[in-house]
């Protein structure tokens, strides 16, 4: 069987992102190695119920893994969101929301009934995007 062990996001700060996913939305710090003669950061936070998977929080490259140009491209398309979406669950997802606010997370949306459940969605610091989901029965009229 293969399993998801690690996901992993384009951070533009790793002690900022470290600071957000630890400090304000609660996760535990999985591991933290700097590899200087790389001039690399492993970092890796989780949920502390979920000791099996991880979120990689990947400082952004520079040289010689990209170019500078590349590197910029790509820091700014993760800014804008375009680094892909980590989705979330959660078994009350009108209290995390009101939990995470009050922690200054700024959500894209209010939680929103969705035939799926009831979902909202915001940024890290980094613009990468994460929904959180109270799963429920499908509901097609729920929406």
């Amino acid at each position: 069987m293969i399993r998801i062990a690690n996901a992993q996001f384009w951070v533009h700060d790793a002690d900022q992102a470290l600071d957000f996913w630890t400090r304000v939305v609660g996760w535990e710090v999985r591991s933290d190695v700097t590899m200087e003669e790389w001039n690399f950061r492993w970092l890796v936070v989780g949920p502390a119920d979920q000791p099996e998977i991880g979120l990689v929080l990947m400082p952004l490259p520079g040289p010689p893994m990209l170019d500078a140009g590349d590197s910029s491209r790509l820091s700014d398309l993760v800014a804008k969101g375009a680094g892909g979406t980590l989705f979330l669950e959660t078994d009350d997802c009108q209290a995390a929301y009101d939990e995470l606010s009050a922690r200054g997370v700024v959500f894209n949306d209010p939680p929103t009934p969705q035939p799926y459940g009831i979902d909202t969605s915001f940024r890290d610091p980094s613009g990468n995007n994460v929904r959180l989901t109270q799963v429920l029965e499908f509901d097609p009229s729920r929406s």
